[in-house]
């Protein structure tokens, strides 16, 4: 059995360890705010560009534009999968890594694939597979990336698209369904995937547009956007997913180091049983002895 000694001093590192986890799990859930604070207010814009978008293409025009127009053969798709920067945050990283993984894996026979990497754990995590085609990497975006780091990312990918290094383009991330809850998923940005309309449901337009100078030229101005609010959005989404996991990564440390707390103070006193047992009975031997 331990010391009484050693008990104590595992007992106050484990309560050191504790108020690191518990601050860590206020810094994430202060982040995890603040990033869904930004998603929110991104969503009205996000949804007035789709919405202006729908209303074009389904004026019965062709538009014929390389964002909605899919490539005769599709021969490189690059990937853009997002991590993060650190870990302490359970199996986030790992989970959409291995998800990344296998959705490159199931790109179809003859296509190249190659990947475009946001966050240190990503970078590390496929540069010790060599087998696989790094394009970039960007990492340090922060807990909360902004307007310009989304209009960076989107302004490379869709001059690698427009110049026809790659022919589809896929962004792999966490799902953020809730704080507990971040799910790995795909998404194709590029080409844009326009929903097809229901025959069968009635569509009222809430309003009227009255496009000048035309549709044409509002469409060339609109899907360059609708491309950036989308990489911006699920950016900030992993990100969300990304607080979630470690404020209950840390919430469950700081469980956990409470129940050992409770396990060490228990052999504590135990142990300090043990001792004043022991010197009891050394004390009632010697008193026999004398006799």
């Amino acid at each position: 059995m331990a010391s009484t000694r050693d008990i104590r001093r595992r007992i106050k590192s484990v309560i050191s360890t504790q108020k690191i986890t518990k601050a860590m799990k206020m810094v994430s859930a202060a982040k995890l705010r603040k990033t869904q604070g930004t998603l929110v207010a991104i969503r009205p814009y996000s949804d007035k560009i789709q919405e202006v978008m729908d209303h074009l293409l389904s004026g019965g025009e062709d538009y014929k534009t390389p964002f909605l127009t899919p490539r005769e053969e599709v021969k490189n798709i690059l990937y853009i999968v997002i991590a993060g920067d650190r870990g302490l945050c359970g199996g986030f990283n790992s989970n959409v890594l291995r998800f990344a993984e296998q959705q490159i894996q199931a790109t179809p026979e003859g296509v190249n694939a190659s990947v475009l990497l946001i966050g240190n754990k990503a970078r590390e995590y496929f540069r010790s597979r060599p087998q696989y085609e790094i394009m970039d990497v960007f990492t340090n975006i922060g807990d909360t990336p902004n307007v310009s780091q989304g209009k960076a990312l989107s302004d490379y990918v869709i001059k690698k698209y427009l110049d026809g290094e790659v022919d589809e383009v896929h962004m792999i991330y966490s799902k953020f369904q809730s704080v507990m809850t971040q799910i790995p998923s795909a998404a194709q940005v590029l080409p844009i995937q326009v929903a097809e309309a229901d025959e069968n449901k009635e569509v009222h337009a809430e309003t009227e547009y009255i496009f000048e100078p035309g549709g044409k030229e509002l469409l060339d101005v609109i899907l360059p956007k609708c491309v950036d609010s989308s990489i911006y959005r699920l950016l900030l989404e992993s990100k969300a997913g990304e607080h979630g996991a470690r404020m209950t990564a840390m919430d469950s440390a700081t469980d956990n180091a409470s129940e050992l707390i409770d396990k060490l103070t228990l052999s504590l006193n135990r142990a300090r049983q043990a001792q004043i047992t022991t010197e009891i009975n050394e004390i009632v031997g010697g008193a026999a002895a004398l006799e």
